[in-house]
C-alpha cells in the first residue's frame, strides 16, 4: 500500500512537470491559458483533498485551509478573465482581488496550525530568529511594495487597502515560511514540497514587484514564465499532501539548541544590515525619503538582536551550571561522585574541628554485588545501585551527604553525629536496601589531629571487619592508633 501511494505521488509530480512545460506553449492571453491556470490551481487543491483523505495526517484542518486558499487564488484568475471580457473597465479593486487575496489568510492559518503541532513547546530562539529575518525583509517590502501601493492617489481608500493587503500577505507568508524552516522538526519530502510551494508564491510576487518597480514590460514568454511560477506553487501544495511523508510533517520538533549555526549567524547579520544599507543607498541618491521606516526597522532589528544575545547568555549560564553539576554528580545514581566527596570531606573535617563537634564517616558496600550481577545481568545491577541510592537518601538527615565512592561502594558523611547516632542512621539505611539485598558498613569517628584521608581509611578498615564478621552489619572503627 505504501508503494502504491508513493507511486501516486510520483505520477502526480510527473504530471505536474508536463503541465508546467505545456503551459509555456499555450498562447499568451488566450482563453485556453486562463482555463489551464484555473484547472492547475484546482488540481493542486484537489490533490490536497485526496492526500488528506488517503494519508490522514495530523492537524488535517491545516491542509483543508491551504486547499481553500489555493482554490480561491486560482479562481481569481478565472474571475479576472470573466470581468475583463464582460466589462469595459472592471476597475480596481474587483472581485478577482478578493479571490486572489484569499490565499493569504487561509494559507497563513493552515501554516499556523501546522507550526503549533511541530513546535508545541514554543522555541523562543527560533521565534526571534524568524522575527529578525521577517523584520529585515519586511522593511524592504515596506519601502518597495507597501509604501508605493499606499501612495497611489487614484485608487481610493478601498484600493489602498487592497494594494497594501498583497505585500502584507506576502510578509505574513514569509514569516510562516521562515518559521517553518527554522523550527527544527522533520525536513522530509513533504516538508520540502511545502517549502517549494510557499517560496514559489513569494518568488512570483517578488518578481512582479521588480517588474513594476522598474516599469518593465515582460514579453509573452516572460509573462508565461512568471505565471508558471505560481502554477508550480499550486501543484507543489498538492504534491505536499499527496506524498506519504505528509503523515509525519506535523511531528513535534526535538529540543533545538539555542545557539545558531554559523550559516544562520551570517544570515542574521546580513538581515540586520538591511536598514543601514537602505539608509546609505538613499543618502547617496541625495534624498532620505524613508527615514522613519528605516529608523523603526533598525530599532526593531536591534531589539531582536539584543534579545537573541540575551537568550544565548542565558543558555550559556544554564549549560555552565549543568557542566558544573555533571562534574560532581554520579551519572548513574544522581548522587555526589568521588570528586565531590574529596572536595567536601576536608571542609567538613575543618568545620568539625573548629566547632568542636563530632564527625562520622561511613563506607557502605553492597554484599555479594558481583554475584547479583552475574545472576541477573548488569542492567539489574545498575537498577539495584539506583534504587538503593534513592532508598538510602530517605533515611539521612538534611545535613548528611551520601556519595558514590566507586562500583558498589558508597560513602556517608554525618556531621555532628555521635557513634551511636551514626550507627542508627546506617541501620535504617541497611534495612531499606531494596531487592532483598544487604550491605556491610564501617563507621569511623574523627579523632584529634586526624586528617580526612586517615579518617576514610579507618572507616574502610571497619568495613572490611564487618565483612569478615559475616556481612549485613555495621562495624565501628577502633580509635586512632598513636
Amino acid at each position: 500500500m505504501q508503494q502504491v501511494r508513493s507511486r501516486l505521488a510520483s505520477a502526480y509530480l510527473a504530471l505536474a512537470g508536463l503541465i508546467l512545460a505545456g503551459f509555456l506553449v499555450v498562447p499568451d492571453g488566450s482563453l485556453a491559458q486562463t482555463i489551464w491556470q484555473v484547472a492547475c490551481g484546482w488540481l493542486g487543491a484537489g490533490a490536497i483533498v485526496v492526500g488528506v483523505r488517503r494519508h490522514r495526517p495530523a492537524a488535517p484542518a491545516a491542509w483543508w485551509l491551504v486547499a481553500v486558499g489555493v482554490a480561491g487564488n486560482a479562481s481569481g484568475i478565472g474571475v479576472e478573465a470573466i470581468l475583463t471580457r464582460t466589462m469595459a473597465d472592471p476597475g480596481f479593486p474587483s472581485w478577482a482581488d478578493a479571490a486572489y487575496l484569499s490565499l493569504y489568510p487561509f494559507a497563513a492559518a493552515g501554516m499556523f496550525l501546522l507550526l503549533r503541532r511541530r513546535s508545541p513547546l514554543r522555541n523562543w530562539s527560533t521565534v526571534v530568529d524568524a522575527g529578525t529575518l521577517t523584520t529585515g525583509l519586511g522593511l524592504l517590502a515596506w519601502i518597495f511594495m507597501v509604501k508605493p501601493a499606499a501612495s497611489d492617489p487614484d485608487i481610493g481608500l478601498l484600493g489602498h487597502v487592497v494594494s497594501v493587503a498583497y505585500p502584507v500577505g506576502d510578509i505574513v507568508l514569509l514569516a510562516m515560511t521562515v518559521r517553518l524552516l527554522l523550527d527544527g522538526a522533520a525536513h522530509n519530502t513533504s516538508f520540502r514540497l511545502l517549502g517549494t510551494a510557499l517560496i514559489a508564491f513569494l518568488a512570483g510576487d517578488t518578481a512582479w514587484v521588480v517588474v513594476n518597480q522598474f516599469a518593465l514590460l515582460p514579453g509573452p514568454m516572460a509573462h508565461k514564465l512568471l505565471a508558471d511560477v505560481y502554477l508550480a506553487g499550486f501543484l507543489a501544495f498538492g504534491a505536499t499532501a499527496l506524498h506519504p511523508d505528509v503523515r509525519t510533517i506535523a511531528r513535534p520538533a526535538p529540543p533545538r539548541p539555542v545557539r545558531p549555526s554559523r550559516r544562520m549567524l551570517a544570515v542574521l547579520a546580513s538581515t540586520s544590515l538591511v536598514g543601514p544599507a537602505l539608509l546609505l543607498a538613499e543618502a547617496l541618491t541625495g534624498e532620505v525619503a524613508d527615514a522613519v521606516a528605516i529608523a523603526l526597522g533598525c530599532a526593531a532589528l536591534f531589539l531582536l538582536v539584543v534579545t537573541r544575545m540575551s537568550q544565548l547568555l542565558t543558555q550559556l549560564d544554564v549549560q555552565s551550571q549543568k557542566v558544573r553539576e555533571l562534574a560532581v554528580t554520579d551519572d548513574l545514581t544522581g548522587l555526589a561522585n568521588r570528586r565531590a566527596w574529596n572536595a567536601e570531606v576536608p571542609r567538613a573535617v575543618e568545620r568539625a574541628r573548629r566547632a568542636g563537634t563530632p564527625l562520622a564517616v561511613a563506607l557502605v558496600d553492597l554484599d555479594h554485588f558481583k554475584r547479583f550481577n552475574d545472576s541477573y545481568g548488569h542492567p539489574a545491577g545498575d537498577r539495584l545501585l539506583k534504587e538503593a541510592a534513592a532508598a538510602w537518601q530517605h533515611h539521612l538527615r538534611a545535613s548528611d551527604l551520601l556519595a558514590r565512592y566507586g562500583g558498589e561502594e558508597f560513602v556517608v558523611l554525618l556531621p555532628d553525629a555521635s557513634a551511636d547516632e551514626a550507627g542508627r542512621v546506617l541501620d535504617r539505611m541497611r534495612e531499606a536496601t531494596p531487592l532483598g539485598q544487604t550491605f556491610s558498613a564501617g563507621i569511623a569517628m574523627l579523632a584529634d589531629g586526624e586528617g580526612s584521608d586517615e579518617l576514610v581509611a579507618r572507616a574502610d578498615a571497619a568495613l572490611y571487619a564487618a565483612k569478615r564478621a559475616g556481612r549485613d552489619r555495621v562495624a565501628l572503627a577502633a580509635g586512632r592508633a598513636g
